[in-house]
């Protein structure tokens, strides 16, 4: 399953601090997890969407439920919390892994149905919601390499490209498994 955290942050002067945290510290503690098996995060590249997206390849909701969950990965962001802004959490099926964006490929994700992104000539990848806020109820995902990013103003409505700030980061028993692999009941 894929979990999504997507947000926004507020204050320019700590941004970078948030960031730093999130990236270097957070995200390591989250694929240390047990049930999680694949985490990376995303700036978008235009406006009209949550600024943030993390995606995290995990087994299933028990594991957000979990207390290792909670004291190594959910929450810490005290500190910051006041500036976090426009937050959500979903678990979609539909995927066993996300797929694994390099530097200078971009997420595409459409809020709207899979042909925006099948008219770029992509094959999206179909997210249904399963649990927390059900909203969307659905994505397509596809990675787009790098000598194929259009401008950023003759994306689809309803399209917003999302550039990695981190690599993928991958567990210990996933360190061999390429991403983006379809669930056998999905």
């Amino acid at each position: 399953m894929i979990y999504t955290v997507e947000c926004r942050y507020s204050d320019s002067a700590s941004e970078g601090e948030w960031n730093d945290f999130y990236s270097l510290h957070k995200l390591p503690a989250l694929i240390s997890v047990r049930g999680f098996h694949t985490s990376q995060r995303f700036r978008a590249c235009g406006a009209g969407c949550p600024t943030y997206l993390a995606l995290h390849s995990i087994d299933g909701l028990e594991v957000l439920q979990a207390d290792e969950y909670a004291r190594k990965g959910g929450g810490n962001f005290a500190r910051w919390q006041q500036h976090i802004t426009d937050w959500h959490r979903n678990l979609y099926g539909g995927l066993d892994r996300a797929p694994t964006v390099e530097q200078g490929d971009c997420l595409l994700v459409s809020r709207v149905g899979p042909e925006p992104i099948i008219a770029m000539g992509i094959a999206p990848e179909p997210l249904h919601a399963v649990a927390l806020d059900h909203a969307p109820a659905a994505l397509w995902l596809a990675r787009l390499p790098a000598g194929m990013v259009p401008a950023m103003e003759s994306f689809p409505r309803g399209v917003h490209a999302y550039a990695p700030m981190t690599a993928q980061l991958k567990s210990v028993s996933d360190a061999g498994r390429s991403g983006g692999e379809r669930h056998p009941d999905a």
